[in-house]
């Protein structure tokens, strides 16, 4: 199991709903630890190199609109298999087709509105993160706790 990075942003919903606390609350309560957060307004620019993938579909225009009308959280979390992990915790996609349990399932009514984003791959991070975080933005420290979070076993954590 590997140690990773991911970059999760709280969109404009998120924010504007006051869910932060909880959201990030429930990284936290996972075990997973903040190398790096805050509070931002997403420019047009960042926007398009944020989403540029999605340029030419259906839901490009109104998701650059979405996530530049109010500030978002982002945040840079760090665990064995975070992006895995945080995923999950998330749950799909859409509100109303997320488990309870989830925080997308929890918050989450709209099929457009989706409260958070989370890097999907290592390589999606790896693009992501430097988006919206420069490196020495980023906090490299130990928690107390992660020899109650994980297991090691052959110097590797479980």
């Amino acid at each position: 199991m590997s140690l990773e990075r991911t970059l999760i942003v709280l969109k404009p919903d998120a924010v504007q709903r006051q869910l932060v606390g909880q959201i990030v609350g429930r990284f936290e309560r996972k075990g997973l630890k903040i190398v790096g957060m805050k509070l931002l307004r997403v420019s047009p620019e960042l926007a398009v190199r944020m989403y540029g993938v999605h340029e030419g579909k259906d839901f490009y225009e109104p998701l650059v609109e979405f996530i530049t009308a109010s500030p978002v959280v982002a945040m840079v979390l760090e665990g064995v298999e975070a992006i895995a992990v945080c995923r999950a915790l998330m749950g799909p996609t859409f509100g109303p087709d997320a488990p309870g349990g989830t925080i997308r399932g929890d918050f989450g009514m709209s099929k457009r509105y989706n409260l958070i984003h989370g890097s999907d791959s290592p390589e999606s991070a790896g693009r992501e993160i430097p988006l919206l975080f420069a490196q020495d933005e980023l906090a490299e420290y130990e928690l107390i706790s992660d020899g109650w979070i994980y297991a090691r076993s052959d110097g590797q954590l479980i």
